[in-house]
């Protein structure tokens, strides 16, 4: 199973308001996603042309993009542009989150390594589709997101970080399993108010997995049936 694919040449030219880098390989116009991981309520498939102006929308949404443990200008469309190695890493392992009924983006995802040599990631999500808050999309996403991680990338931990008043937000990363590990105190200051960041991480070793594993059990069981 491959990772998302990219222009094979990255040129960083400006195609509708943002580089190539952000775009998967597709025809003009085209609407191209694919279900690389699936579950009941959402899918996660890589970027495509058509999903340029809903990256720009969610970026330019600041009660989107405030809450989302960045800075209101560090997202993987403005990166594209200001630290375009950083950029890269970041979106080699991104994904859109798309309605499975709908078929309707509804955010995005990523894993970026943060210490390969330790098989260590950090995740960042954004569900940018205001209505589609607090029903269950993102807390799929996330576990669709880390069985990629866990048991296609091989990494151990994953980390992440979130705004202490981001109580919604850690109320799900706490359904699905992960683990509080420290504070940074007062990271992050909105309108002359100090907020803490809030650190947490899950081991391989913690997550069972939805898909990847039974994909895996399955094609095994396809071959053995067919005798090859």
């Amino acid at each position: 199973m491959k990772g998302p694919q990219f222009n094979a040449d990255m040129r960083w030219a400006d195609r509708q308001g943002l580089p190539d880098l952000l775009l998967a390989n597709d025809k003009e116009g085209a609407v191209t996603h694919y279900r690389r991981l699936a579950g009941a309520k959402c899918y996660l498939s890589p970027r495509s042309e058509s999903d340029v102006e809903l990256f720009k929308k969610w970026d330019n949404d600041l009660e989107v993009i405030l809450p989302a443990s960045m800075n209101g200008y560090n997202t993987p469309a403005t990166l594209a542009y200001e630290d375009p190695a950083r950029a890269k890493e970041m979106l080699k392992h991104l994904f859109v989150i798309v309605d499975s009924q709908t078929e309707q983006p509804i955010g995005w995802c990523s894993l970026f390594f943060r210490m390969p040599e330790n098989r260590h990631a950090m995740l960042a999500i954004m569900i940018g589709e205001k209505e589609y808050w607090g029903r269950g999309y993102g807390q799929e996403a996330v576990t669709l997101l880390l069985d990629y991680g866990f048991n296609i990338l091989n990494m151990n931990s994953i980390e992440l970080g979130v705004y202490a008043f981001n109580e919604r937000a850690i109320r799900c990363y706490e359904k699905i399993g992960f683990q509080r590990i420290g504070i940074q105190r007062e990271s992050r200051i909105i309108g002359g108010a100090k907020h803490d960041t809030v650190l947490m991480d899950m081991l391989a070793s913690e997550f069972e997995s939805p898909v990847v594993k039974a994909s895996i059990r399955g094609s095994q069981e396809r071959t053995a049936a067919s005798g090859g």
